[in-house]
């Protein structure tokens, strides 16, 4: 039987080379990390509660270390752990893991530079006074730690929190001077610009629209010009499809007047007229 344990890591924010960044939490989470204390018995086990006996941290042999270095111009230019900016216009990434003991755990490469193997000599040569560097600061942060808890006190991010040290606009308060408010208001009020005219009552401007302090004049009901045009258009037609429709109606009914209703209507070839008959149209309606 093992322990599973799993590592989340959520970043808040990223300024470029999160992987060394994520790498050095990784590893301080897990050495920082205890687990609780475990008795087996034969086939019984019995996992200890924090009050019954202290957690007990990780075996961890060594610490993976990851150093990234950037490269521009083919290779040409060398940086060591590259900005956001400057991950945006370089060539090519090279990653090295590596632990205190110069031991290398891994070598990743990314991007369209062709390194050479002198470049890779000169980078792990330079990661390994890098790790040796950071394992050095992990050691001493865990062992404050570990005598800060002994001596019964906060240390790290469970201090950070009350004092709210870990926001980074976190302003210092300032003490305020409240003498003389009433004369500093005074002289402000003095100096400034007079209130603009502000009407009591509502102003109407159209009907079912009203309005209140400053503004514009409502411009609800007002038809555009185009609007105007086409509405004037579209009565004109429906004035002539009118007229057009009351002259054959009075032709025809002056017609059947003339004519008995028993007698058949000969028209000779003289007299044949074309006679268009208008289906009632419905008028448009003007909207707005």
């Amino acid at each position: 039987q093992v322990w599973q344990i799993r590592l989340d890591m959520h970043l808040l924010n990223h300024d470029g080379n999160i992987t060394d960044a994520a790498s050095i939490a990784g590893i301080v989470a897990l050495c920082h990390f205890r687990r609780p204390d475990v008795s087996v018995q034969g086939e019984e086990v019995t996992v200890y509660t924090p009050e019954e006996r202290d957690p007990v941290p990780l075996s961890i042999h060594h610490m993976p270390i990851c150093v990234s270095f950037a490269f521009f111009h083919q290779g040409t230019y060398l940086l060591v752990d590259p900005t956001e900016r400057e991950e945006r216009v370089m060539d090519g990434l090279l990653v090295i893991a590596m632990n205190k003991h110069h031991e290398i755990c891994t070598i990743q490469s990314s991007g369209v530079v062709m390194l050479l193997p002198d470049q890779i000599l000169r980078c792990s040569k330079i990661t390994a006074v890098k790790v040796t560097e950071i394992t050095e600061l992990i050691q001493k942060a865990l062992e404050n730690d570990q005598k800060a808890r002994k001596e019964g006190g906060k240390f790290g991010f469970a201090e950070s929190i009350p004092n709210q040290r870990i926001t980074a606009f976190k302003m210092e308060s300032a003490a305020v001077d409240t003498n003389d408010v009433e004369e500093q208001a005074g002289e402000i009020i003095a100096k400034a610009d007079p209130p603009a005219e502000v009407f009591a009552n509502p102003v109407l401007h159209t009907p079912g629209t009203a309005q209140i302090g400053e503004g514009v004049e409502s411009s609800w009901g007002d038809l555009e010009e185009s609007e105007k045009e086409e509405a004037a258009e579209e009565e004109g037609d429906s004035e002539a499809a009118a007229f057009e429709c009351e002259k054959v109606e009075t032709e025809d009914t002056s017609t059947m007047k003339d004519t008995k209703k028993d007698e058949p209507i000969v028209l000779s070839d003289s007299e044949e007229e074309e006679v268009v008959i208008l289906e009632p149209q419905e008028l448009p309606r003007k909207t707005r």
